[in-house]
């Protein structure tokens, strides 16, 4: 049951916010990509190490969608989300003013643990959506988050430049807080009345995983295809401050410019799922992931390949990610957070797994390692679509 508290139609301008709001929050998540180098000279660790800091924030991210996204289907959602804009501002604050290691990763945690506010905006954009302009809906606003994560490497380079790896954060705090008050003053007041407590809540999403096989398969898809994402972008800063680049994080940072046009494609794909072709966008997305790696690989052989790569890559997992929310959230539509919730739990847990495997990749075989873990994710990533595609609804 709905209790629409201040029904506002979903206007091209409030689409245009949440995905504007959704880029911003996620992309608090990854400044530190670029600057991974930097911040391990800094504080005196090995790129391995530098590479938790990565993973910390997927981790941290990963619990705030099991434990505080469920909560968009039982709060009332405007006050919830600009709470937890607030919140994940200080985490960057933190980050900011940290003198090791540690109290980096304590920033980075907090930040990630309440930036999956981005993950209450888009299901709330459905609800609001009407169906035929739901997935365009959710692709535009997943094409906000994807270039959002992507334009963190730019911007953090840029200002790495300009002063030094700290400035990024400062800034980024203080636009969470404007933000904030933006999400005030334009969002709906929108709750949506439940006779679940929050701890029923919890229970229901482990019953949604258990009964629905369709939420199981796109749950594994998407785990395994961020995790080809964070495979790349984790090692990239590695790669190309090594010899024969020794590029600077603010070049290093550029490179999210190319991987930026996939994001793109994201309003494209949705329009697809609307029009029953969310299986076929599926399997072509995920041959294309595969095939992307082939040009990756060969990046200290010639750089145009690597970014034909790049762009390629990042065009295929927005496929495969836009497609799964659309085909998820017609499950139960009452349910739309605690699906996100499941969703996007395994999503961020195969983000942190790629950034751990990136680390270690890299460090004991260099860039072919990294392809080959790439391929590999993709290959099983393959073999999971065919032998569940069974489970896909026949309209899709």
């Amino acid at each position: 049951m709905e209790e629409n508290i201040s029904r506002t139609p979903l206007s091209p301008a409030l689409i245009a916010l949440m995905a504007i709001s959704t880029g911003l929050v996620v992309a608090s998540n990854y400044y530190a990509q670029p600057l991974l180098d930097t911040i391990a000279l800094q504080f005196n660790i090995t790129t391995s190490e530098a590479s938790f800091i990565v993973t910390s924030a997927q981790l941290s991210y990963a619990i705030g969608l099991i434990f505080l996204v469920p909560l968009g289907d039982m709060l009332e959602r405007r006050s919830l989300i600009v709470s937890m804009t607030i919140l994940a501002a200080i985490g960057l604050l933190i980050t900011s003013t940290s003198q090791n290691i540690w109290q980096m990763l304590l920033g980075t945690a907090l930040t990630g643990l309440f930036s999956v506010v981005a993950q209450i905006l888009v299901p709330l954009a459905a609800t609001l959506a009407l169906p035929h302009q739901r997935g365009k809906a959710v692709g535009t606003i997943m094409g906000g988050l994807l270039l959002g994560i992507l334009l963190a490497r730019t911007i953090s380079g840029a200002m790495a430049t300009l002063g030094d790896w700290r400035t990024i954060f400062w800034v980024a705090s203080l636009s969470l807080v404007i933000l904030s008050l933006t999400l005030w003053r334009y969002l709906p007041r929108y709750k949506q009345v439940t006779d679940l407590n929050y701890f029923q809540l919890l229970r229901s999403i482990v019953q949604l995983v258990a009964t629905s096989p369709l939420l199981r398969v796109r749950a594994v898809l998407g785990a395994l295809t961020f995790a080809n994402f964070s495979l790349l972008w984790t090692s990239m800063a590695f790669l190309l401050a090594s010899p024969p680049f020794n590029y600077s994080e603010g070049v290093i940072g550029l490179f999210g410019l190319v991987g930026a046009a996939g994001a793109l494609m994201a309003t494209r794909t949705g329009q697809l799922v609307d029009k029953g072709k969310g299986s076929l966008t599926t399997s072509i997305a995920l041959m294309l992931l595969l095939l992307s790696w082939i040009p990756i690989g060969l990046a200290k052989e010639s750089l145009i390949s690597f970014l034909i790569g790049i762009l390629i890559l990042d065009i295929a997992i927005q496929g495969v990610h836009v497609t799964n929310q659309s085909t998820i959230y017609r499950i139960m539509p009452e349910a739309r957070n605690r699906l996100t919730a499941a969703y996007m739990t395994s999503y961020f847990i195969g983000g942190a797994l790629g950034s751990l495997v990136a680390g270690y990749a890299y460090k004991h075989s260099g860039w072919y390692g990294v392809t080959a873990a790439g391929m590999t994710i993709c290959i099983i990533n393959l073999l999971v679509w065919f032998l569940g595609k069974k489970h896909e609804p026949k309209t899709l």
